[in-house]
């Protein structure tokens, strides 16, 4: 079984893309998904979170909700906003924000490439989350939520992407925050045929966001398999992703919010944090310029920490992650948190909203400390990823994020 190969994607018909992209399913909570949806009836998110369309009283993980998505999948389908290709193709993928810009390929990519670890993951899951994923994925009979990928180094498919999306798109759709997302549909067999041979000569694919869907798309893989075992090239066999290269791929700082100071007073904890640090007091808030540096708030002050090189584990790459150095270093030894997966002393705060929301949080009262770090870098998380680790909770926020309903990979 090839690492990736074209499939007959379910996609908008054309011009009705604007109407029915939406953000991830996981990005927004039932509240915030009622009011995105308000008045947009064929909005996708009717598929991805369809709890909006029944009594705010019933679970998100409750059989109704599955059973719903289902109703609303086929209700677009059977209206002709939601449309299938004859022939397999793939899809090249564009996202624009601002002044950046990544392209692409939309694949169904092997489940068991993703069990021998070709297809590499870097994080933990939670069961309950890969079950919602999995009912989802049996009630609608497809796989709707692409996993992100990365592909490393390899400029001919770099260059074979760009030669597929010279064109005007396919399906171009501007969402309400801004990005750009256009998708070219390319049929043609022998280009086809070129880049799965070009992607099946990597070493490895790395997955970026989708952990709970390529996890799902595991068992759900798994269960048909056991009752099917001679289908060896079912669709559900793949799941679906996009795949960038990894260089054009943008992580954002994952900052930490602690609410007490673990028993020690200001001057304390500033007394302990130079021991491992050099500290500086800053004017001004402190986005960390490099590896190694981080930035504290509290109690209305910034301050610059640079930890001693000498603490930095050469030949480590999970070591030598700034969140590991960090809570190596002060939030476990001085601040008593141990496992920040668990522990309800410590949040996080994504790079979209800012460090202004740090201080928010702290100057609030909400919480005493705030951290700023500066963002995982892809060539961190594949190495980590090649050694078979996984990195700390909360390492990864990468932005922009992909759409949901622009290309569903059905399961028949």
């Amino acid at each position: 079984m090839t690492l990736i190969q074209p499939f007959r994607g379910l996609h908008p018909a054309k011009g009705r893309e604007q109407e029915i992209a939406a953000p991830p399913y996981d990005v927004m909570n039932s509240a915030e998904a009622r009011a995105f949806a308000k008045g947009k009836p064929w909005s996708f998110m009717h598929v991805s979170k369809p709890e909006i369309d029944l009594p705010e009283d019933i679970g998100q993980y409750d059989p109704a909700v599955y059973a719903k998505a289902a109703e609303n999948i086929h209700a677009m389908i059977d209206a002709g906003l939601l449309v299938r290709d004859e022939a397999p193709c793939y899809y090249v993928y564009r996202l624009i924000w601002g002044d950046h810009e990544q392209t692409g390929l939309v694949a169904a990519a092997s489940v068991e490439a993703y069990d021998r670890n070709h297809i590499r993951r870097h994080e933990f899951t939670r069961p309950v989350k890969e079950d919602d994923r999995v009912a989802q994925i049996e009630a609608v009979a497809a796989h709707t939520g692409p996993v992100m990928c990365a592909y490393p180094s390899a400029p001919h498919i770099d260059d074979m992407l760009a030669a597929a999306s010279s064109a005007a798109p396919d399906l171009d759709v501007t969402a309400e925050d801004g990005i750009r997302h256009s998708i070219w549909i390319v049929s043609d067999a022998e280009f086809n045929r070129r880049v799965t041979e070009a992607f099946e000569a990597l070493p490895a694919l790395y997955i970026a966001d989708g952990h709970h869907r390529s996890a799902a798309a595991s068992r759900v893989c798994a269960a048909r398999a056991a009752e099917n075992p001679d289908d060896m090239d079912a669709p559900w066999r793949r799941f679906l992703s996009v795949i960038f290269p990894h260089h054009q791929m943008k992580i954002l700082d994952y900052n930490r919010v602690i609410r007490d100071l673990g028993g020690l007073d200001p001057a304390g904890l500033i007394e302990a944090v130079s021991r491992h640090f050099t500290v500086t007091e800053s004017a001004s808030p402190v986005r960390p310029e490099v590896t190694g540096q981080f930035g504290m708030y509290m109690g209305g002050a910034w301050y610059r920490l640079s930890i001693d090189p000498a603490l930095i584990p050469a030949g480590d790459p999970l070591g030598r992650l700034d969140i590991n150095l960090l809570s190596d270093n002060l939030i476990a030894p001085l601040l008593g948190i141990e496992d920040q997966r668990t522990d309800t002393r410590i949040d996080f705060v994504g790079g979209m909203r800012g460090l202004g929301e740090l201080e928010r949080r702290v100057d609030s009262g909400e919480m005493a400390l705030a951290f700023s770090l500066y963002p995982t870098t892809m060539v961190d998380l594949m190495a980590v990823a090649d050694i078979g680790e996984v990195m700390p909770t909360k390492s990864t926020w990468f932005e922009p994020k992909l759409a949901d309903g622009l290309v569903s990979l059905p399961l028949d």
